[in-house]
């Protein structure tokens, strides 16, 4: 891999320690470019936040599917291709999950700490940049601010400000985390959908009389409430799970509580509805209450999520929690490469760009880091997954939303298929697709 003098290349300053922020600067220090990374942990901690490590994970410990058919699947293979970090560590700390790419998130954290720490050409900061005018940047000829969802308020502030907009923001609830000894083994049982054998989740049935009360005890149950200048707008892929009760009685059964594919042991047969719990970490001691992200009370989500067989007693090490993500306008405010359009040199990677999910997070900063390196000069084809994904942030839409990586944001396919067939065209073109850039460009 070619690299470049640290004496003749302009440094470049990295804002935020988070998936995009750690991607971003590795690839820029990998590349022998100067690269400064400011982290405000730990003299500060955003609400979501409690560990001072790198690359802390706060939502779910899944990096989901790894399908190649499908978008998330064929986005960890483009990652791969481009020698991402976040997917070579995330390799490294995988905890079994079924088809699904999970980590222990405290090793995972630990090892891309280690990681950075490391490498030559990188300098790590721990100093909360509070505006885009901070005499700290000034030494840098680029800087790229990957400061997250959870961006301090005055720096969100500086780069609204800079941005000419207005905020732009949803919610995201985090799910609960419950100690695994402290769950009714004699009514819980291991196993994954259509596969009992398999013991990478915990599943705790419901028949219908528990299915339906637990239903009506979400939509009763006391919320917290957005301030008066706040209001509440949800992200369609991670809403809460009583906003999920809020919508008909039977949305659980068919989403995160859908019974399909799972057999209790105890009667031969599907329960009506099921909660699965997914690990946590490699000891399975902690399990993570998959698609229970809530903004109940911490009092109200004791009370009700005790009431699901299994869980009775159970010990939570983490509750459920609300807090606001913030992104801006990406078609209005920022180029094809992620620059602000008022305010050049600066860059934008994460979610705070219009995309949601950790890897696509994640992606947006290998990007970015491997455009600014020079390793990479321009923007893969929107029939890829990454390219897709960068192609949503130039998309003018009447209200933007934020946005997981997915077969949607892809060009038609000009034919007529199965959906089973479309999945495996989409794909193969993709793969085509990529190949054929990734060997036009520099980086090898």
């Amino acid at each position: 891999m070619p690299t470049t003098s640290p004496l003749s290349t302009p440094a470049i300053a990295v804002i935020g320690g988070g998936l995009a922020g750690s991607e971003a600067a590795y690839q820029l220090a990998r590349s022998g470019v100067p690269t400064t990374l400011f982290e405000m942990k730990p003299v500060r901690f955003s609400p979501a936040h409690n560990q001072e490590g790198l690359a802390e994970l706060v939502c779910s410990n899944s990096l989901r599917s790894t399908d190649p058919e499908s978008g998330i699947g064929l986005l960890k293979q483009e990652m791969e291709l481009l020698e991402s970090v976040i997917m070579q560590v995330a390799r490294h700390t995988a905890i079994p999950a079924g088809k699904a790419l999970a980590v222990d998130r405290r090793l995972f954290s630990t090892a891309m700490t280690e990681q950075l720490e490391r490498m030559d050409h990188l300098t790590i900061v721990r100093k909360e940049i509070t505006s885009l005018d901070d005499p700290d940047l000034e030494p840098f000829a680029k800087v790229i601010i990957a400061a997250g969802p959870l961006a301090s308020p005055p720096l969100t502030a500086s780069l609204m400000e800079a941005a000419g907009e207005e905020d732009l923001y949803f919610y995201d609830a985090i799910a609960p985390i419950v100690v695994t000894e402290s769950i009714d083994m004699d009514k819980a049982f291991w196993g994954s959908r259509y596969h009992p054998e398999e013991k990478d989740y915990l599943n705790c049935p419901l028949n219908e009389e528990e299915y339906t009360a637990l239903v009506q005890a979400l939509k009763q149950g006391t919320r917290v409430k957005p301030r008066e200048f706040e209001q509440a707008i949800h992200f369609d892929g991670c809403l809460p799970i009583e906003t999920m009760a809020d919508r008909g009685d039977q949305t659980l059964a068919f989403g995160p509580l859908k019974p399909v594919g799972l057999i209790d042991p105890r009667t031969g047969k599907q329960p009506f509805a099921c909660v699965q719990l997914r690990s946590e970490n490699r000891d399975k001691t902690a399990m993570n209450m998959v698609g229970f992200q809530t903004k109940l009370t911490y009092p109200e989500q004791q009370r009700i999520f005790s009431m699901i067989p299994g869980l009775e007693h159970a010990e939570f090490e983490r509750m459920g929690s609300i807090h606001r993500n913030t992104f801006v306008n990406a078609p209005k405010v920022l180029t094809p490469q992620m620059e602000l359009k008022n305010k050049p040199g600066f860059f934008l990677a994460g979610q705070i760009t219009g995309v949601e999910g950790y890897l696509e997070s994640a992606a947006t900063g290998l990007w970015l880091g491997l455009f600014l390196a020079g390793r990479i000069t321009s923007l893969p084809p929107v029939t890829t997954a990454l390219g897709a994904l960068l192609n949503h942030l130039q998309t003018p839409a009447k209200k933007f939303q934020p946005s997981n990586v997915n077969f949607g944001l892809m060009p038609g396919l000009n034919r007529r298929a199965s959906k089973k067939d479309r999945k495996k065209l989409y794909a193969a073109r993709a793969v085509n697709d990529f190949t054929t850039w990734l060997q036009g460009e520099p980086r090898t």
